[in-house]
This record gives structure tokens, sequence and C-alpha cells, in this order.
């Protein structure tokens, strides 16, 4: 019988994770995964909590619990990176993010001995690795993906850099964010505990703006000042790692400076190139052919593999081999550029631009839209939105081009959003 209620409160949380558009595939393993986060008295309270953000005291209503003791839980989940808590207005406000990018990784990204880090690794990587769903499912379901990639700007040329808005840039990033932080990059920790990590640095992933401050608070990362993390960000240059970050122009949280062999969202990429599992930046790199000479170093630094070296065609050198670019799987990184040592790689815009989502409401509605769980953000099962979130997420979907704005009205069957596209629309 206690197997059965407990396999029924983690059952309760993976359902709830999925009312949000980046969810977790229930499995045998994500079940395991859960159990070692979340006790089961924390996973059915959890389970019931709304997917906006919400206080202290909204969660002792929901528990029916007193004020004290719901404090109590919430600090404890906020302590070990479950929740993220962030300050409005003098008041703690919580939320529980996605699990990627979320618990997840917070769950990595500092060595701790409360909870066995190598047998979660192995976990993480079966499910994440090997049965694939989660993946696949967080990756390639949708037009619109949870990350993008930053150019790097160093192999950018003066002109190039002109086009370059800030929220393309991770150095802008940097500065703009309220609060900016360092911790251990979750997939290489997790490969170190399989004993197949990379010589690549570790500390080096960032976070940023509230998800920073509530890292920070709690230990799981150390605060940085600009000047820290403009240097590590020259660091992941150096070391040929690609800025993976938030598809977000607005208040981005994380830029993972990230390696070909251990990182999930890379290999996701190669996995799956023809899905586009990752926004691409606004640049491709272009080959002057009639002066490469075939090195290979282009080939081997592209995280993606969209670089080959392919026959010259030249009656004189018969073996003679050049690079060639497979266009449609090229993140646009600029990682390449740097690595040529005579300069034949340019980075070019390209033809049409790619649109990035203002904030975390605009991509979460677009990907809600894109899922067919638009209504799990308007209508949250548990507690009612407030009229500024309900208005926040309509003003994102009236915003939508006409086709998706119809997508969005069949999911919901709202007589009230109909009104309010028809009334648009005239």
């Amino acid at each position: 019988m206690a197997h059965n209620t407990t396999k029924s409160s983690y059952n309760q949380l993976a359902d709830r994770l999925n009312r949000f558009p980046q969810g977790a595939p229930p499995s045998e393993l994500l079940f395991k995964i859960l159990k070692m986060l979340f006790s089961e008295k924390e996973s059915r309270l959890v389970a019931l909590m709304p997917i906006k953000p919400f206080t202290a005291k909204k969660a002792s209503r929901i528990w029916k619990m007193n004020l004290t003791s719901t404090q109590m839980v919430l600090d404890e989940l906020a302590g070990r990176a479950i929740l993220v808590d962030i300050e409005q207005n003098g008041e703690s406000v919580y939320v529980l993010p996605p699990p990627m990018a979320g618990f997840f990784e917070f769950s990595l990204m500092r060595v701790r001995d409360d909870i066995d880090q190598k047998v979660l690794s192995e976990l993480f990587y079966e499910y994440l690795n090997v049965e694939e769903d989660f993946i696949k499912d967080l990756f390639t379901r949708d037009l619109t993906q949870v990350g993008r990639a930053f150019v790097q700007e160093p192999a950018l040329s003066r002109e190039n850099a002109l086009h370059v808005l800030d929220y393309e840039r991770a150095t802008e990033v940097i500065k703009g964010a309220s609060h900016r932080s360092v911790s251990l990059c979750y997939c290489r920790h997790k490969m170190h505990h399989l004993g197949k990590a990379c010589d690549a640095p570790q500390e080096i992933c960032m976070t940023f703006n509230n998800v920073a401050a509530s890292l920070v608070k709690h230990g799981h990362a150390r605060s940085l000042e600009v000047e820290e993390s403009l240097d590590l960000l020259q660091i992941a240059y150096e070391h040929n790692l690609v800025q993976f970050g938030e598809n977000v122009r607005e208040e981005v949280t994380f830029i993972c400076n990230c390696c070909a062999c251990c990182c999930e969202a890379l290999t996701a990429a190669r996995r799956f190139a023809i899905l586009s599992p990752i926004h691409t930046t606004n640049f491709i790199p272009v080959i002057a052919k009639s002066d490469c000479n075939g090195c290979g170093k282009c080939v081997i630094a592209c995280p993606v593999e969209a670089m080959s070296l392919v026959s010259a065609n030249n009656p004189v050198k018969p073996e003679m081999k050049v690079a060639k670019l497979n266009e449609d799987i090229c993140l646009g990184c600029g990682v390449c550029v740097r690595t040529c040592a005579k300069g034949n790689i340019q980075l070019k815009s390209r033809s049409s631009r790619v649109i990035t989502p203002l904030n975390g409401t605009h991509r979460a509605v677009l990907m809600a839209i894109e899922r067919g769980q638009l209504q799990n953000l308007i209508f949250d099962n548990r507690v009612l939105w407030s009229h500024r979130a309900m208005a926040g997420v309509l003003g994102v979907i009236l915003k939508l081009p006409p086709f998706k704005q119809i997508l969005a009205n069949q999911q919901v069957k709202s007589r009230y959003l109909e009104a309010l596209i028809n009334h648009i629309e005239i």
C-alpha cells in the first residue's frame, strides 16, 4: 500500500511538471530521479503548486498548512534549488522551474553531499541520453525552442558587428544583468561522475538576474562582477566552447558554455539536426575554398558536425581536400572562424533573421500553443491566475500571427479569447 501511495505522489508531481510546456515524459527513470530530489511529502505538496509564481500565504492556503510550517517547507525546497525564490516588493515569491533548464541542472551545479551525485548523474544520463524521449520532447517538438546559440563576438568582422543587436551579444547580457553568478557546468559535472568528462573548464556556466540571485543566496552559485564574467566568457572562447543561452530577448537567465562531447543541447543538435533543436544565430560561415588547404581544424572544432572535408576536385592534386559547410545544421556560433589559421572563414548575415521571443512569458505562450497546452497557462487547475497574469498571457496571444491565434483559440475554446482576437482583427 505504501508503494502505491509513493508512486501516486510522484505521478502527481510528474503531471504537474507536464502542465508547463517544458515537461518531462513519465518513466521509471524519471520517478527514480524525482525520488532522489523530492521526499514523498514534498512531491505531494509541490504537485499542488500553480504554474505562476506564488507566495508563502498562497501555498499555505493550498496546502491547508499553517504559515510557519509552510514557510519552512518552501525555504527547504529553495535551499536545495528545487524552487527559485525571488524578492518582489519586500516579499519572497516562489516558482517551480521546469526540469530543464531548471532543477535538473541545479542539482549538479555544485558539489554536495546531501544526495549521491554519482547515482543521480547515472540516472540523468540514462534518462536524457539513452532513453531519449525527454531530449526529443524538449528539443524537437516545436518551432520555438528553449535555447539559442550566441555568436562568438571576436569572430565578427567590423561590418558584421554593426548588425548585432544587444540581446544577441553575450557581453551585453552580462553587462545588463541585475545579478550574475557562475557555477559548475551541469553537463561536464555529470559526465565527470561517469568518467567521461572532457578537460574543458567546469566552473564556467553563468546565470543572471533573479535566478542568479536565488542560486547565490542558497550557495548553489558564486556571485560575479561584470569583469570576471567577461573574463570567463573569454576563457570559453579560448576553449572553443559554444554559448548556449535562454531563448529570450529580455531578462536572460542563463548562458552555458558548452562542449560538443558533454552538452545535452549540442548532442541534441547533432542527433536531431534536421529538426533544428537549437535556435541559431543570425550568421552563417562562408569558406574561401580557393584558399582552403584542407587542414580540417574547423571540422574538428565544429560542435554540431556541420563542417566536413570533401574533394577539392583539383586535377593536379587529386588527394587535396577542402572544407564544406552544411548550412542546414550550422548554429552560426563562429567557432570555426576562430580556428581557421589562414583566416579563410568569415561570417555573413543569414538571409532571414531568426526571431527571438521577447521574454519568458512570450516563449511559454508560443511553446504552449505549439504543444497544445495553452489552456494550462491560462487556466491553472490549482489556482486561478490574477487579472494581471491573465492580461500578460492574452497580450502575448493577441500579438501572434493570425494562424497561431486560431490555434490558441481552438485549444482554450474560450469565447472571451475569440472575442478579443476578433476585435483585434477588425
